[in-house]
């Protein structure tokens, strides 16, 4: 082959597929096998919940199954930065590998629900940790202009996930074959965990001398258990009080951070006039607008005649959108980068707003004219975040030291579990109050979906905001 044939036979600096190139492959499928383990896993347990509670019983307790997972895998992004002296990224890696395996082990040998609770938190401990280890270490496997392409791949990976992880929990869930699905993970994991001595690099632990910030983590972790419990209540007056609380601890939490030495976050990350802050905000406001798509599988039923098949293929629109547009903007650069985030967020706003208007329709012979316009809105959901996600993240670590770059990555899935948890409580909240219940039936279900995605356009719009501040750094 001629150099000329060579040249061209190597993709472009900052084309993704440089990531599969063979100085940086085994670093590749290793942080992107650790998202993937955290990706699978979510969508199997949503798909499965339903069996478990049919065979080992646990109503009363069903609710915990998600929230104990949010928090643990709260916590375990949160052991990334502040693990001990001498322990370096590759041996968290190991441990939290690990850690997933015995989780799933203990979840699928449960023979109640409460010991079922205990293999989920351990479960999210492990993957917490190995989210969180996909952005720390992107740094030290990959130049700067593969940082976003590395971003794109995750978000690649949760967009398959959404089909790998419903159609295996499906395949599982008769019976109590629903413990199998805990177990299909865990050789992965174990493999994974004895590859990374080998596969990920040795990197050198930069980061400050301090002491652990427990009371900051302490009320994250709070807060998370809270709304998250919040977003699983019926009555109204306990979500709202939970929700208040929840707020109230992560003021609290903020308050400490921006006064004490010992921080959880990066510098500069709870002072808006810093733009980590406002990165980090942008963030939070378009995960919470995004998972409100909990409730389009019921309003496709419900109102428009959907099977639910059906609308669990057309709610994963949204996923397939933000690894649509997570590709299609991974190459931008500079000031169209930044006009990929602002774009985004107008966009998922929009697209949300959309849906109030062609999702709150009653539609029972699933007609076309209703039906088509909203699985565009729920794509252009999706769509909008992945747009300007990977530049975000990108932002996130160009803005901070290099000895703050472990809490500034492991704040990233942080945030996200915490936009999560609110945007579903919210959204509960709303559907809730506009007449889910109470009617309930096809007016609650109309009143639900109109309200719901007017109101959840708010934060979206918000997002719009504060992405435009972006530029001024």
């Amino acid at each position: 082959m001629s150099d000329i044939d060579q040249t061209a036979a190597i993709p472009a600096t900052s084309s993704l597929l440089r990531l599969f190139l063979p100085e940086h492959l085994p670093a590749t499928l290793m942080l992107a096998g650790g998202v993937m383990l955290y990706a699978v896993e979510t969508y199997i347990m949503a798909t499965i919940a339903p069996s478990i509670v049919r065979d080992i019983g646990g109503l009363a307790l069903f609710s915990w199954v998600t929230s104990l997972f949010v928090a643990a895998a709260v916590l375990g992004s949160i052991f990334v930065a502040m693990r001990p002296r001498g322990i370096g990224l590759r041996a968290v890696y190991v441990i939290a590998a690990l850690v997933f395996g015995v989780g799933s082990l203990i979840a699928a040998a449960a023979p109640s629900m409460p010991v079922v609770l205990v293999g989920r938190a351990v479960q999210g401990l492990g993957t917490g940790a190995l989210a969180a280890l996909g952005y720390a270490f992107i740094r030290f496997v990959y130049p700067e202009p593969l940082w976003t392409k590395a971003t794109t791949l995750y978000a690649a990976i949760w967009g398959v996930s959404t089909v790998i992880g419903p159609t295996l929990g499906g395949f599982f869930s008769a019976g109590s074959n629903w413990r199998y699905a805990f177990i299909v993970l865990v050789p992965l994991g174990l493999v994974m965990a004895a590859l990374a001595p080998r596969l990920l690099p040795e990197v050198e632990d930069d980061r400050e001398q301090a002491k652990t910030p427990v009371a900051q983590i302490g009320l994250l972790l709070g807060a998370v258990l809270m709304v998250c419990t919040a977003g699983t209540i019926e009555v109204t007056t306990a979500k709202i009080a939970l929700i208040a609380a929840s707020v109230a601890a992560v003021i609290g939490m903020l308050l400490i951070e921006a006064r004490s030495p010992n921080r959880l976050l990066p510098s500069g990350a709870v002072s808006l006039s810093r733009p980590i802050a406002r990165v980090y905000l942008t963030m939070l406001a378009m995960t919470v607008v995004l998972v409100s798509d909990v409730f389009i599988p019921y309003f496709l039923q419900v109102l428009h005649g959907v099977t639910p098949l059906i609308s669990g293929y057309l709610v994963a629109l949204v996923a397939l959108g933000w690894t649509f547009s997570a590709f299609l903007s991974g190459s931008l650069t500079g000031g169209r980068a930044q006009a990929a985030i602002v774009a985004g967020a107008l966009i998922e706003a929009a697209a949300t707003i959309s849906l109030a208007v062609f999702l709150a329709r009653d539609n029972p012979q699933a007609h076309m004219l209703f039906i088509v316009p909203a699985a565009v809105g729920m794509f252009m959901m999706g769509f909008g975040v992945g747009l300007g996600w990977a530049h975000l993240v990108a932002m996130v670590l160009t803005l901070v030291a290099d000895s703050e770059q472990d809490k500034a990555s492991a704040a990233i899935p942080t945030m996200s579990s915490l936009g999560g948890a609110f945007g579903a409580a919210f959204a509960g909240l709303i559907a809730n109050g506009a007449g889910l219940v109470d009617p309930g039936g096809i007016s609650g279900a109309l009143s639900a979906a109109y309200w719901l995605y007017l109101l959840m356009a708010l934060p979206g719009v918000f997002a719009i905001g504060v992405s435009l501040s972006l530029s001024r750094r």
